[in-house]
């Protein structure tokens, strides 16, 4: 065994308490970090399945422009056909549907809101949207013809309202005409978000089509993936099939991701990373502290030795590399156990799952899961503990470069 290395492991243990105390201190900030990290990033994912799987979906399609403008002649020529064909493409495991979306005048007896009617398959919009899971009063569609609707509740209370009442709603068709409904409310949905039960109305989207002289047009096809690793291939399958429908030649369809359909969210995660990673980076640096403290002590506490081994011939570089080697040794020690008991956490949550007090509650009142669930890689379990790592041995420079500048005697004299 080297010489330098039997050196570095006794000059650790001459005082067992300081040495643990740093390793301790080590592994339990690589501990918080894998496990803080594996949560954050569970969160995440949690975050986006929740809001993709309210209303948008993992992927649409579209017609090119509809996503930026919103237009009602931007349609999607035979939706119902084409969403058939996208459910046998990709088989069981997505969830598909169709839709179509208008913007009406919406009056009651008493009061009119402008509100964003969207014509839905009964059948199908459980399977891509949470939103028929969230009736507080009556019941969800059930019938693709019939005159009725569904709205949020701020929406009901703000035109006086209830489950029986009847709304009538004005807008314009797709070929430009006068349109005009009269629907039964069937439902109130509450999904706990103001703006949306300000806005929210569903339509069955076949009378929906009717009233808006859309014939067999639509505004979009909606697919539910079962996870977020899905969508890029998926997103590859379906501009195929696209490209082999000689029907939507000259449609002017896009396949659209939720990158597109959801921009601010993807942004809210990476605001929400660096704030977390300020945090990360105080935590890192005390520990770093702690490491630069305790070796720094050693150095001095050496000094007289350290100045015998100058005056035998030894050089300061070799000194600065035992110095050096003591802190590999330590932060090694830190990222072993810290990696392996926060590694064993994270994997025990992640299918125990994780959740606050109070946490059941709300889930239940938005229809979320009721647990948090970390997600564990190599990514979240070694992310942290290599920043630590790598913070302890810059730490570690500045002791190992004071011996540098040692003179043999002066060394010797030291108390």
């Amino acid at each position: 065994m080297n010489v330098t290395a039997v050196l570095a492991w006794r000059n650790l243990w001459r005082h067992k308490r300081r040495t643990w105390l740093t390793v301790s201190a080590m592994t339990f900030c690589n501990v918080l970090l894998v496990f803080s990290i594996s949560l954050q990033l569970g969160s995440y994912q949690m975050m986006i399945d929740n809001t993709l799987s309210a209303f948008s979906g993992h992927i649409q399609i579209q017609h090119s422009a509809y996503n930026d403008e919103q237009k009602m002649h931007q349609s999607v020529p035979t939706v119902v056909q084409l969403a058939n064909t996208v459910r046998a493409a990709l088989g069981s495991e997505a969830n598909v549907a169709a839709r179509g979306i208008a913007f009406a005048l919406a009056s009651s007896q008493e009061r009119s809101f402008g509100i964003q009617l969207a014509g839905v398959q009964p059948k199908y919009e459980s399977q891509v949207s949470t939103f028929p899971g969230l009736i507080s009063q009556g019941r969800y569609l059930d019938d693709s013809y019939a005159p009725e609707i569904v709205i949020g509740a701020i929406l009901a209370q703000n035109l006086k309202i209830t489950v029986g009442d009847e709304l009538t709603f004005i807008s314009s068709g797709l070929d430009g005409s006068f349109a005009a409904g009269v629907a039964t409310v069937v439902g109130i949905i509450n999904t706990g978000f103001a703006e949306v039960d300000r806005a929210v109305a569903e339509v069955p989207l076949a009378w929906f089509q009717e009233v808006f002289a859309m014939g067999e047009a639509g505004h979009s096809v909606v697919i539910r993936l079962p996870s977020l690793e899905e969508v890029g291939p998926t997103v590859a399958r379906l501009q195929n099939v696209l490209a082999g429908e000689p029907m939507l030649t000259g449609a002017n369809l896009s396949v659209l991701d939720w990158n597109i359909l959801e921009p601010g969210l993807k942004q809210a995660i990476k605001s929400d990373m660096v704030s977390s990673w300020f945090m990360y980076a105080v935590l890192i640096l005390l520990v770093a502290f702690s490491v630069l403290n305790t070796q720094l002590m050693s150095v001095l506490e050496r000094t007289r030795e350290f100045g015998v081994m100058l005056a035998l011939g030894t050089r300061p570089a070799t000194l600065a590399k035992l110095v050096g080697l003591e802190t590999l040794v330590m932060s090694g020690l830190g990222m072993g156990l810290g990696v392996l008991l926060g590694g064993l956490l994270s994997f025990y949550l992640s299918y125990a799952g994780f959740y606050f007090p109070g946490m059941e509650e709300m889930a239940q009142k938005f229809n979320l899961p009721e647990r948090m669930y970390p997600q564990v890689s190599l990514l979240s379990i070694l992310w942290g503990p290599a920043i630590v790592f790598l913070g302890a041995m810059l730490a570690a420079i500045y002791p190992a470069t004071r011996l540098f500048g040692l003179a043999p005697v002066d060394a010797m004299r030291a108390v």
